[in-house]
């Protein structure tokens, strides 16, 4: 589905596998290898992209909206450890999505109050410019966001890993079985240490 585009992006931030955490986006390279391998969601032009400077750092901001989002989406429950310290206020990374969505002709906006779910609200551009990768994520952040999937969009707990996901079912509590089984050996050892007898 072309709205979880907003979820592979988020989890371009991961665990590396070694107790750090890892950016596939860490270059322009990356974003070009990124983005051809999502050619069956994004069309055939993908396969053509070669991602240049500005293409990188557009898609790096949005990037770093869509987690702030994100993170605001799994509130009560605590955000990605990857970036809980540096998240954008609200309503910047609301600009930053509704900018970059604004690069296509028919401009969804994402509004989203206090106390209410965040919703879209759709408007015509009179001078459309073309059609943008920064465009095409943006409005996949709006989608999740505003559609069906934000009440069961979720951080990943598992120790060490950073990504989001949405929950697929009622007693889903990690983003792949991977992380389930590594919160489960975190919890077998705690348990053992705590009922081993400390040397004296």
């Amino acid at each position: 589905m072309v709205e979880l585009l907003a979820l592979d992006l988020a989890s371009t931030i991961r665990h590396d596998g070694n107790g750090g955490v890892t950016d596939d986006l860490a270059t322009p390279e990356g974003l070009t290898s990124w983005v051809r391998a999502r050619s069956d969601r994004l069309g055939s032009w993908a396969t053509r992209f070669t991602a240049d400077d500005p293409d990188w750092h557009q898609v790096i901001s949005l990037r770093q909206a869509t987690r702030t989002l994100l993170a605001r989406a799994v509130r009560p429950g605590p955000p990605s450890p990857a970036d809980a310290h540096r998240l954008l206020p609200l309503d910047e990374a609301i600009n930053r999505v509704n900018t970059a969505a604004a690069q296509v002709p028919t401009v969804p906006h994402l509004q989203w109050l206090d106390d209410s779910p965040p919703r879209q609200r759709v408007t015509a551009v009179t001078a459309p410019p073309t059609p943008t990768l920064t465009a095409t994520l943006a409005r996949a952040t709006i989608d999740l966001l505003t559609g069906p999937h934000r009440p069961d969009i979720r951080a990943c707990t598992a120790p060490r890993c950073v990504r989001y996901f949405v929950k697929g079912h009622g007693r889903q509590e990690f983003c792949k079985p991977s992380c389930g089984n590594r919160a489960r050996a975190a919890r077998h050892y705690r348990r053992h240490r705590d009922q081993t007898p400390a040397d004296t």
